[in-house]
């Protein structure tokens, strides 16, 4: 990593500056990963104006959703983070449904999709979990995972289908391991 990074010097830098870096850093994980926290503690900074706040979170998304690989365990780690990122978004800075970033509806929509089962598979494959294949449970951590804003999301969903959803795997997440 370059100086003006290990010396501190990034946290005070521009918005367009690290958005430029990011441009810049290409695959390396360990710069986008750095980039992404930067991005991330400014976006959770209650001093700064919202919009500004909104803006580091896309960055941070932008970045987060750039780095990750291909593996399962990418996805999952991809989609939590980002998942959390945009409920801390909805739940500091208020639900926007005209950007689907800030609108429960698509987060939880997200999330699901991200789940990779459905409720009762996961709740099915949750019984006796500890006999299960190491696969398989690594499969139910990584959904887990990813519905964890589910908790903090559906008080923010009107009631209908996914509203119902969201309650389900609620209900589903305290079986898995």
């Amino acid at each position: 990593m370059d100086s003006g990074a290990s010396t501190g010097r990034w946290p005070r830098n521009s918005l367009e500056e690290i958005r430029e870096r990011a441009d810049h850093a290409g695959a390396d994980g360990q710069k986008m990963e750095h980039i992404r926290e930067i991005a991330l503690s400014r976006a959770k900074d209650a001093r700064l104006p919202a919009e500004s706040r909104k803006q580091w979170a896309k960055l941070s998304l932008h970045v987060n959703t750039r780095m990750h690989g291909d593996s399962p365990w990418d996805h999952a780690r991809m989609a939590a983070n980002n998942g959390r990122l945009r409920t801390l978004m909805i739940e500091e800075l208020g639900p926007d449904p005209n950007d689907s970033d800030w609108d429960p509806a698509a987060v939880v929509s997200d999330l699901v999709s991200a789940a990779a089962l459905t409720p009762p598979q996961a709740l099915e494959l949750s019984v006796r979990w500890q006999d299960r294949p190491i696969e398989q449970i690594g499969l139910l951590r990584r959904v887990k995972n990813v519905t964890a804003p589910l908790e903090q999301l559906q008080h923010h969903l009107p009631p209908g289908p996914l509203h119902d959803l969201a309650l389900e795997w609620l209900s589903v997440r305290k079986h898995l391991p």
